[in-house]
């Protein structure tokens, strides 16, 4: 026995016992296929030259870390000495690190896990859509999701997105769920799936909640008072879950954990709720410096367009694992933006092509165009990456909403129609107001309502325009509005496949006038037309992003850490030029390492560590960008002072001076580099920072090693040395008895 729903029908009962690549009972012969094959292609597009990746840096040295120990795994330490954690919450590490653990530590290993996430991602998506709008309206929304772009560079990137993408569309997916049967059971799960993506992307995770909680009161088959009922206890539930990780840090005493980077007063909250949140909306006038956390900016082009330093008055004394326990006053004092000019040897750098460093998210810039303002969800930059099919899911959302007023309230297309809807648009509008910088791979959350309302959007258009009437014209409309977008899109990059505009013009033309030849509403006449008008129509609006997505098998424009494949560049940086995005910043904007230290840096950690005795350090040195290769090569025990912005009370002065005193510091490699710390004088021994002041206490206290007692390059002069001006200095010091 089945019932129809849409175009679909679904079984009411029986077992399905066929072959899993079969299409089970009541689904179309060609759905499971044609979804195997989609799936397997997504795989491809994931996991193409992922053995030959590098590692994303700043991400990769916790990844690396917490493969040292459990300890390090749960709190996302940055270095294995458990000192200092990311800046970030952790979970979205844990998948790399387990695999690292299982496999070895490969960047194959640590981006293995995103490519799994990728298609899991996919394969969701399709069940939601199905449950919503059919097969064939599935299908679609993943054939337009798998030729994305940004989905293609997302999930081969080693970053956070991946797997909150994925948990955020298994909580739609059970909420939608709930929505149809008004049980609690699924409802509390989209909580769980929530609060797992929270601790993959922090707040952006609760985005979603306007278009899950929507749905649900919409069209559950409950009464309002019960609908809202469980709705507060999914809503206990996810923030349980949420701020499991945040109550664990904060419950344990500091002295027996890493300090939490991005903070002034080491609270997991403040580095949530100011350094990860609150700083991204400076541009509305919001600040964060009474939150505890850091919140330095850089004005014209920096992360967040102003220049506010956070103060805090926490304990924030030096940490080393329990032993050598200092403290000062918490606060972190306004530093100059002075920019390094050199390289360190070996060193990944953390600038973009406009010399620029980010704090507080890891920026990487295109070029001279800055992504900040309501209006970069339409600039080349990020639209080339997800936007292609704006125009389509707007008409599509815009008439479906409108031809089913008057439906029942449980009606189960209009309430697909509001959860892809809400969700596009508070997201939307949340990276429109904060700031994205370059982070293309942000974008990822976006194309996923873009492809739904695509593929669901085709199918309501199309059964409008076979009905005929006013109703019919909204298809051809469509495919014109989306071809001439995606033709103007690819004149953007007019040295990148100078005749992918013209096509997609032409396509789009020819598409319209098949439409109108073939009468719609008249299925006597024009039906091979309009199969002709409805298949030339798809590849008008897919073939732009298509020819951006196989760029990841052509080494010039493959994807970024970043994000990004294809041409992406801005003005400044590759826009109209048909550069990669390669082209327009460092590639990943952390930096980029293969893992291999040089044969410098080699000498100089093993000195370090045969004279380390029982120190528990090899050494420290003034930035997370020095400590990164003896990291990720050896899994070194660096201690990185002022974390990543360099701009951390972490150590204080008078810690570090306790860390050397108990014998725990021997041995501290200066030089300022291109860092994100020398961007705010972490490194530069100026004395406007913590470690600025450590720098200045090590180099007037301590001895300088010559460069020839462990084989390294002699700096061409003591000044150019002292000021960091492309090689580093060993300096010894010895504890003041």
């Amino acid at each position: 026995m089945a019932t129809t729903i849409l175009d679909r029908t679904v079984p009411t009962g029986g077992t399905d016992r066929r072959a899993p690549w079969r299409s089970p009972v009541g689904q179309p012969a060609y759905a499971r296929p044609a979804l195997l094959v989609i799936a397997v292609l997504a795989a491809v597009l994931y996991a193409w030259g992922i053995n030959h990746s590098h590692y994303h840096t700043f991400y990769a040295n916790a990844a690396r870390s917490m493969t040292e120990s459990w300890r390090a795994f749960f709190y996302g330490s940055f270095d294995p000495g458990n000192s200092i954690t990311l800046d970030k919450l952790p979970g979205f590490l844990w998948p790399q690190a387990l695999s690292a653990r299982i496999f070895g530590f490969h960047p194959w290993a640590v981006t293995l896990p995103q490519v799994l996430e990728g298609v899991a991602s996919l394969l969701v998506l399709y069940r939601v859509v199905r449950q919503w709008a059919g097969e064939k309206a599935a299908l679609l929304a993943a054939v337009a999701f798998l030729l994305t772009p940004v989905a293609v560079g997302l999930f081969r990137t080693s970053v956070e997105d991946p797997l909150f993408t994925l948990c955020v569309l298994l909580a739609a997916e059970a909420t939608q769920r709930a929505a149809e049967s008004g049980r609690l059971r699924p409802l509390v799960l989209a909580g769980v799936w929530v609060g797992i993506g929270f601790q993959s992307k922090m707040l952006e995770a609760w985005a979603v909640l306007p278009a899950l909680a929507v749905v649900y009161l919409l069209s559950a088959p409950v009464p309002l008072r019960r609908r809202l009922a469980r709705l507060g206890i999914s809503t206990v539930v996810m923030c349980a879950v949420s701020a499991s990780w945040m109550v664990v840090v904060a419950l344990t005493p500091a002295k027996d954990r890493p300090y939490v980077d991005g903070t002034t007063n080491n609270s997991a909250f403040s580095m949530v709720v100011g350094y990860n949140f609150l700083n991204r909306f400076s541009s509305l006038g919001i600040s964060a410096a009474s939150t505890g956390s850091i919140s330095a900016t850089r004005g014209g082009g920096g992360h967040h367009g102003g220049h506010d330093q956070g103060h805090g008055d926490g304990p924030t004394g030096s940490h080393g694992r329990g032993k050598g326990q200092g403290h000062g006053d918490g606060a972190a004092s306004s530093a100059a933006a002075t920019p390094g000019t050199a390289q360190l040897p070996g060193a990944a750098h953390h600038f973009g092509a406009n010399g620029h460093s980010s704090t507080g998210g890891h920026n990487g810039f295109g070029g001279g165009r800055s992504q900040d303002g309501w209006s970069k969800m339409f600039g080349p930059s990020l639209a080339s990456q997800t936007g292609w099919l704006y125009p389509f899911a707007a008409v599509a959302l815009v008439c479906g909403l409108l031809w089913r007023r008057g439906r029942p309230r449980t009606d189960r297309l209009r309430a697909g129609l509001v959860l892809w809807g809400t969700w596009l648009v508070t997201y939307f509008l949340v990276f429109s107001a904060g700031s994205v910088g370059g982070h293309t791979y942000y974008m990822g959350v976006i194309a996923v309502p873009l492809a739904a309302l695509t593929g669901g959007g085709l199918t309501t258009l199309w059964r409008a325009y076979r009905t005929g009437g006013r109703r019919a014209w909204a298809l051809p409309g469509a495919v014109a509005a989306t071809a001439a977008w995606g033709a103007y899109l690819a004149g953007e990059f007019p040295s990148f496949l100078p005749w992918l505009a013209p096509a997609v013009g032409a396509l789009g033309l020819a598409a319209v006038v098949l439409l109108a030849l073939a009468r719609p509403g008249d299925p006597r006449r024009g039906g091979r037309l309009a199969l002709a008008g409805i298949g030339v129509s798809l590849a008008a609006v897919l073939l732009a992003p298509s020819a951006w997505a196989v760029q990841v098998f052509n080494p010039a424009y493959g994807s970024s850490g970043m994000g990004a494949v294809g041409p992406s560049g801005t003005d400044g940086g590759g826009h109209g030029t048909g550069k990669s995005s390669r082209g327009g910043h460092p590639k990943g904007g952390f930096g980029e390492s293969d893992g291999q230290l040089t044969a410098e840096q080699r000498t100089l950690l093993a000195y370090t560590t045969a004279h380390q005795g029982s120190a528990e350090y090899a050494f420290a040195t003034n930035g997370w960008s020095s400590a990164s290769p003896y990291i990720l090569a050896a899994g070194a025990h660096v201690l990185a002072l002022g974390g990543f912005s360099g701009q951390v009370p972490f150590p204080t002065e008078a810690g570090f001076r306790q860390l050397v005193n108990a014998g725990q510091v021997r041995y501290v490699l200066l030089g300022q580099g291109r860092g994100t710390g020398a961007m705010f004088g972490g490194g530069s021994g100026n004395g406007t920072t913590p470690t600025g002041r450590i720098t200045a206490w090590v180099r007037s206290d301590c001895t300088r090693v010559p460069a020839s007692a462990y084989g390294g390059a002699q700096a061409p002069s003591a000044t150019l040395a002292r000021e960091g001006g492309g090689a580093q200095t060993l300096y010894r010091c010895a504890p003041v008895r």
